[in-house]
């Protein structure tokens, strides 16, 4: 008897602003992927396969006195 006096599906409002928010919080998703994935990138390349550290750092001439 409660129940049958509440609406079944009720009448959703989004005010002008809510898809600006929905836009920004999309973007910043987007933005701080990117960050993540900049900054974790040589994990990601040594767990797909990529050359060890050590390799990397030998073939960029550190190694011989910087030539």
């Amino acid at each position: 008897m409660i129940f049958s006096s509440f609406p079944l599906s009720p009448n959703l409002y989004l005010d002008p602003g809510s898809g600006s928010i929905v836009l920004q919080m999309i973007i910043a998703a987007i933005l701080g992927a990117g960050v993540l994935i900049r900054s974790q990138w040589a994990r990601i390349k040594r767990w797909f396969g990529g050359k060890p550290a050590d390799e990397d750092e030998a073939e960029d001439g550190e190694g011989d006195g910087g030539r």
